[in-house]
């Protein structure tokens, strides 16, 4: 008998095929073969929202070819992704080919190795119809809010604009984080430091200031408190009043699913959301393995669960013992619950290796790049969640000086656990704690500086791709399989702009927002939003039916509509343009900048009276080495950055290296950074230092 397999990708084909052997085919569909018209609606909202899918057009050929390779087989496997996605493919593939959808021919692998693959063939099943409904609901909800609102925008302030159910919600954030950020008062306090040590020791740390001898706490507010507080305590004894010992363990982070993978990406690797998932799919289809073929390196990397396969801890627990010890395995199963997986969701296990004796230095070997970044990553998060616990012993101090009390706390390492491979990284600034030297307490210890600091309350930090993507996923906006493509969306439509990796919201954006903030308050509301995406995942595990839910939504939305169409009869709104310092020569105007079909420039706003225009260039602040012209951000033919003189070509100079705001020591000249070094550039000087002694 002859069999066909489906799959989307031709590397995931090319994998498949290598463990099926003789008697069967398989073939990829290239994603999606049908898809709502492109050119129109497709939707007819009057006979309960019955969509119209029409073949992809490009794909007629494949189409073909697909099912002249189903009429030779005798059965056909629809292999597509484990997911709603992928169930979609599915059900439209079954429709084209003339499978009957309630027959098992449905497979679905977990992880493209040996095993998956083969426990896949062993357990096929029909198409899962809830699954599919979940999407089509999705498709078709995505549809009619970018449809309909993406006209108005183009008629109220401009074309090639558009909105969306997740993305508009993920700009209001956004700005709303800006907005936070302007109306930030900063507030004063001093910090008052103890630098001291015991009697008997060389060995110094800090004690900070806590309030009265009595143990209530006190802010210190202004310069004239904190120096009122350093006269009183001229002369005191600092004595070491109460100590606390104790033990603490640290427990590893759940090995990744797909947001917590975008979000540690993000911060360790810089990778953006959509660098992250294009490498994991590679991971997940296959690449070649020296010594052991081709095979998928990692399980399917869509998913909301943390459950992790019994034989997948047994691997772990194995190589801990290997290469760390018995001690270094967690003696108990660690189970991670899941926050917001649904049952369909949590049919997938978390991301983690599909081999986990497969390190990352043996497959360093085959492969390079962000794949292989991405897997070392993986595969030691995986690998961590199975170790013991990270065993400290810690101290606090409290040190009595007058009438006031200073704090000191620090710990020492007992046993690494997990930690002697994998720490999570973090977006906010721990607060260090370091070993604290052998104290007793009633101790009288040697002041050795009293140092009052000056501080300002900060403002909330903007977004960075890791913190939306968490905030998205804690306000149970989208799912995380949509991030990717929804900060890339807001990003290339121009309403956010990303500034030293962090997201800022441009005029246009901000514009936009206070545009559907007045006229669409449900689609730009955040809880609204999530009850939205509770009623599609009620869709999907069978408990509500597709039609109702888009209905319920679709009838406010369009009265909306209505009510915005005769609000703005005959209005259109002009995005503010964003003025900079460059003065325009020809009339002496602060130029502003335009979004043009190549970008954005340098425009006077005297046009037309004015039509003088520049490249739009960023200056980083520095100098020139050469002649002291300001060091200009430009970009090469290939989007790489580079930084060269204002004067040029007067002026030849240019490097790949940043400009930074430290000055040369020797010379007073802009230093450069390259690496984990400065530099100065400057003919004859030759200094150099670290980054870190900044």
């Amino acid at each position: 008998m002859s069999k066909l397999v489906i799959v989307e990708s031709p590397a995931k084909a090319k994998t498949i095929r290598k463990y099926l052997g003789d008697g069967y085919e398989v073939t990829a569909s290239m994603g999606h073969i049908r898809d709502l018209p492109a050119s129109q609606l497709g939707i007819d909202v009057d006979h309960d929202y019955t969509p119209q899918y029409i073949n992809i057009k490009g794909k007629e050929k494949l189409i073909k070819e697909l099912k002249s390779e189903a009429k030779k087989a005798d059965q056909v496997f629809l292999a597509t992704d484990p997911d709603r996605e992928g169930e979609a493919i599915s059900w439209h593939l079954a429709h084209l080919l003339g499978l009957n959808i309630e027959d098992a021919n449905r497979v679905t692998f977990g992880e493209i190795t040996k095993k998956g693959v083969t426990e896949g063939m062993a357990h096929p099943r029909a198409i899962d119809i809830d699954l599919f409904n979940a999407q089509q609901a999705r498709r078709i909800l995505d549809r009619l809010v970018g449809y309909k609102l993406s006209p108005f925008l183009w008629r109220k302030v401009r074309r090639g604009l558009s909105a969306g159910r997740v993305q508009s919600v993920a700009v209001r954030l956004i700005v709303d984080r800006e907005k936070e950020i302007e109306d930030f008062k900063p507030e004063e306090y001093w910090n008052l430091d103890a630098t001291l040590s015991p009697p008997s020791s060389q060995k110094k740390f800090t004690a900070r200031f806590y309030g009265t001898a009595a143990g209530k706490k006190m802010e210190v507010t202004n310069e004239a408190q904190a120096m009122g507080i350093v006269k009183d305590l001229e002369g005191a004894d600092y004595t070491v009043t109460e100590l606390k010992r104790g033990h603490r363990k640290k427990v590893p982070a759940p090995p990744f699913i797909t947001s917590t993978l975008q979000q540690e990406a993000s911060r360790r690797l810089g990778f953006t959301a959509t660098r992250t998932m294009r490498a994991a799919q590679t991971l997940y289809e296959g690449v070649d393995i020296a010594g052991r073929g081709t095979m998928g390196l990692i399980t399917y990397m869509r998913t909301d669960s943390l459950r992790v396969s019994d034989e997948a801890v047994a691997g772990a627990k194995e190589y801990i013992t290997e290469a760390y010890g018995e001690r270094y395995v967690c003696p108990t199963k660690r189970t991670y619950k899941s926050r917001s997986a649904t049952a369909a969701q949590d049919a997938h296990e978390a991301i983690r290796p599909s081999v986990p004796s497969l390190t990352p230095d043996e497959a360093e070997k085959s492969i390079s790049g962000d794949i292989a970044k991405l897997y070392r990553l993986i595969w030691s998060r995986f690998i961590a969640s199975q170790m013991s616990d990270c065993e400290q012993d810690t101290v606090s101090a409290h040190i009595t000086a007058a009438d006031y009390q200073f704090r000191a706390s620090g710990y020492v390492v007992t046993f690494e656990g997990f930690t002697a491979l994998y720490e999570e990284a973090t977006d906010e600034k721990e607060k260090k704690e370091t070993a604290l030297p052998p104290l007793e307490q009633g101790q009288t210890l040697k002041l050795r500086a009293l140092t009052p600091e000056q501080k300002f309350t900060q403002p909330p930090a903007r977004y960075t791709e890791a913190t939306l993507i968490r905030s998205l996923e804690e306000n149970g906006i989208g799912r995380p399989s949509t991030y990717a493509p929804i900060i890339t969306t807001i990003i290339d439509r121009g309403y956010v702009e990303r500034e030293q990796k962090k997201l800022k919201p441009t005029l246009l954006g901000r514009t936009i927002n206070d545009l559907m903030m007045q006229e669409f308050p449900d689609i730009v509301d955040v809880t609204f939003s999530a009850g939205m995406e509770k009623n599609l995942d009620k869709v999907e595990n069978g408990s509500a039916d597709w039609r109702t839910t888009i209905d319920s939504f679709y009838k406010g939305f369009a009265a909306a509509l209505e009510k915005a169409e005769k609000d703005m009869e005959g209005k259109k709104i002009k995005v503010p343009d964003e003025e900079t310092d460059e003065i325009c020569e020809k009339c002496g105007r602060k130029m502003v900048i335009k979004t043009g079909r190549y970008g954005k420039f340098l425009a006077c706003p005297g046009f037309p009276e004015c039509t003088n225009t520049k490249r739009l260039v960023k200056d980083t602040g520095g100098k020139c080495p050469k002649c002291g012209g300001r060091m200009l951000l430009r970009k090469s033919a290939k989007g790489r950055v580079y930084y060269g003189c204002e004067n040029y070509p007067n002026c030849d100079f240019m490097t790949w290296d940043e400009p930074v705001a430290q000055t040369c020591e020797k010379c007073g000249a802009t230093l450069f950074k390259k690496g984990s070094r400065l530099y100065c550039a400057k003919e004859g000087c030759g200094f150099e230092t670290q980054v870190n002694k900044q």
